[in-house]
């Protein structure tokens, strides 16, 4: 069976939130859970202490657990961290950016993240050869070209899908969620922890068009496959990646746990979780469509 994993959290959370959020998930059904900063080194209300107190807990609960790198290294510092991260001798590594997979190469295996933009075989076998166990699908590679990838992915390489949430789509040295507030990076005052689930963009017509996650820019729209689950696992997909939102996730975990069951009447449909998500779903990046579409199962 298609196992589930849940991503890295990509907001800026109080410490206590945080917390609270993960012992929720011990009791999910996730197999696999990331954890730690991937998006902004200057977000501190957990220290690396914490985040592996975490680990340890989700562990002694049954949960695998991978701890995720910067996608953006901007320091030495920045680069330090991720050293340390990598030297932890307890948990596999996702590695987002070349640096990190230079740091966990030949150390027993790593995930390779979505951000390192792996969009055919070659550079799959390359990963497979500098340790990958597992890679991630870039967010707007199709069915299409996810099947000319299992085709030729190596022997061992599972493969791993986001399939829930608002796409990561770009990262920047400016923090957008700070030059909202008119403030420079270096004195963000930490403006994105106010921002839960993002902070929403719109254009002058009104259209919600992104959010703003600090220096991410994400999708506006839900990324939700919870319909394409049988044919993923059809595909040989591996895991489905769902990435944390602040409300009702252990309920969107539920969903599609009974998706990944097997198809039947009671399966979730993308419309049924409408009222779970803080946006209205899309899903056309897996279709080879414009991402902020949205094509029914029944029509697929």
């Amino acid at each position: 069976m298609m196992k589930l994993a849940l991503g890295p959290l990509l907001y800026y959370w109080p410490r206590a939130q945080v917390m609270e959020f993960y012992e929720q998930i011990a009791d999910t059904p996730v197999d696999i859970v990331y954890l730690g900063e991937a998006v902004c080194s200057r977000r501190h209300e957990l220290r690396a202490a914490d985040w592996l107190a975490v680990a340890a807990m989700l562990a002694d609960r049954g949960k695998e657990v991978v701890l995720s790198s910067l996608a953006l290294i901007e320091s030495s510092a920045d680069f330090g961290a991720q050293r340390r991260l990598a030297a932890n001798g307890h948990y596999q590594i996702e590695a987002n950016d070349m640096g990190a997979v230079q740091l966990v190469s030949g150390q027993g295996g790593f995930v390779a993240g979505p951000h390192l933009n792996i969009y055919n075989p070659p550079t799959l076998q390359l990963m497979h050869e500098l340790g990958a166990r597992r890679w991630v699908m870039p967010l707007e590679m199709s069915r299409t070209g996810l099947g000319h990838m299992q085709n030729g992915r190596p022997a061992g390489m599972e493969t791993e899908v986001f399939a829930f949430g608002r796409m990561p789509l770009a990262f920047s040295a400016r923090c957008f969620t700070a030059r909202n507030r008119n403030l420079p990076k270096d004195d963000c005052r930490f403006s994105c922890i106010d921002h839960p689930d993002g902070l929403m963009m719109r254009t002058r017509e009104k259209q919600e068009f992104l959010v703003l996650n600090g220096i991410q820019s994400q999708s506006a729209l839900v990324y939700n496959l919870v319909g394409e689950m049988a044919e993923m696992g059809a595909m040989g997909v591996d895991v489905a990646r769902l990435s944390p939102q602040s409300q009702h996730m252990p309920q969107i975990i539920a969903a599609f746990d009974a998706a990944r069951g097997g198809a039947s009447q009671a399966t979730p449909t993308a419309q049924a979780m409408e009222a779970l998500l803080p946006a209205a779903a899309c899903n056309g990046y897996w279709y080879g469509k414009p991402g902020l579409e949205y094509r029914m199962e029944d029509a697929a």
